[in-house]
């Protein structure tokens, strides 16, 4: 393994983190006070990062992507994940599960996509339905050669700026060693259409200007042609998608905790107390040397993550190790860095507060931290039990 970074890849950092500073920055103010990003402002930004060439940079270049091997893409993941969420989500990666499209798909859904004229997102989780995904009541009937779809679906991101929904809903039944088991499928489906409605959900501390919504389905009629992949083979969709998107909080996290981290750095070298400056009191500087530590380790187990998919031998187990300890160092690393700063830790003259409230989230979605842990004891414990 090569732990050094490419001429291409330092620039490509560089590159990543300037555009962060000059394209994001300057908004998260505002869109932490409104917890809205004005149509003008994300249109603003989509086409700054067409410009830049940062549109769509996880895709293939085969498809009209930017085609970064996963080391690179986590290194942009991160330094875009030093800004406010909602503003950097607009530096669009599609989902890695559109390229599961095939035929007029491509032209309807993917393609656009990937050009920046269209956005998705992803529906799974249930009010009675989170990490067991198997207990999702949202179907999905045959009808002749269309599915009606009924069911409720919420904390679906971003839904309300979507153009469509790619869908998970359960379209069948099999036994299993455990009793019946639901068959889970997956469908594009565009807003608009009849039966299908947006509407806002619930009112987060995380992440201010990316909401979530509820869907809910009403006897909604989709064409068989708008299902993706094979019937009854949602999972495996799902499972080609998962990983990368865990791979992907991670290294957002880690942008995060590096911004947290540098003005903790920054205010201990600078401010001053009992007449000397803070960071020389043992207090501060092992707090600082924690979390620089926990820092490092994080990264490692990221890139490492991103590196195994680059050679195909990555694991479940890679992807959560990265996701269950990046997103628990951010938690770590925020909460020290207010400490550090003590009150004016809290105000948002800085980003801090804003880092602390949106890392409680990260330990939650895709996957919470004792789903990643479930993962990592099962894959270790498997080989003895068959």
């Amino acid at each position: 393994m090569e732990f050094s970074l490419s001429t291409e890849q330092q620039m490509l950092v560089e590159s990543a983190r300037a555009f962060a500073e000059k394209e994001l920055y300057p908004y998260e103010d505002e869109v932490e006070a409104s917890d809205e990003v004005r149509p003008e402002l994300a249109q603003q930004i989509r086409e700054r990062a067409i410009e830049k060439g940062f549109y769509a940079v996880n895709m293939p270049e085969t498809l009209g992507g930017g085609g970064l091997d996963c080391v690179s893409l986590s290194l942009v993941e991160r330094e875009l994940g030093r800004a406010n969420f909602a503003l950097q989500y607009l530096v669009g990666r599609p989902s890695n599960i559109l390229q599961a499209c095939s035929g007029d798909q491509r032209e309807r859904y993917l393609f656009p996509c990937i050009r920046g004229e269209k956005t998705d997102c992803l529906a799974m989780t249930e009010p009675g339905a989170g990490s067991d995904l198997r207990s999702m009541q949202c179907r999905a009937d045959k009808h002749g050669s269309d599915y009606l779809i009924n069911g409720t679906k919420h904390f679906i991101s971003h839904a309300d700026l979507a153009d469509f929904v790619i869908l998970f809903a359960a379209t069948g039944e099999e036994e299993s060693a455990r009793g019946p088991r639901k068959l889970i499928s997956a469908f594009l489906v565009d807003k608009g259409t009849p039966g299908f409605s947006v509407r806002r959900g619930y009112h987060s501390v995380s992440h201010r200007g990316y909401h979530n919504c509820i869907l809910e389905f009403d006897n909604c009629r989709v064409p068989a042609a708008q299902m993706l992949g094979e019937e009854h083979c949602g999972f495996n969709v799902a499972n080609d998608w998962l990983g990368a998107t865990r791979l992907q909080v991670a290294a957002m996290c880690l942008g995060r905790a590096h911004r947290a981290l540098e003005h903790a750095i920054d205010w201990a070298a600078e401010r001053k107390q009992f007449g000397q400056f803070i960071g020389r009191f043992q207090g501060v500087g092992f707090k600082l040397a924690d979390m620089k530590l926990r820092l490092e380790a994080a990264e490692l187990l990221t890139l490492q993550a991103a590196w195994k998919t680059d050679e195909g031998s990555a694991t479940d187990t890679d992807y959560a190790m990265a996701k269950l300890f990046t997103t628990e160092t951010l938690a770590f690393i925020a909460d020290e860095a207010i400490q550090i700063h003590g009150g004016m830790g809290l105000m948002s003259d800085l980003p801090l507060e804003r880092i602390w409230r949106d890392a409680r989230v990260e330990r939650i979605w895709e996957g919470t931290s004792e789903i990643q842990r479930h993962i990592i004891s099962r894959d270790m414990l498997r080989p003895r039990w068959t």
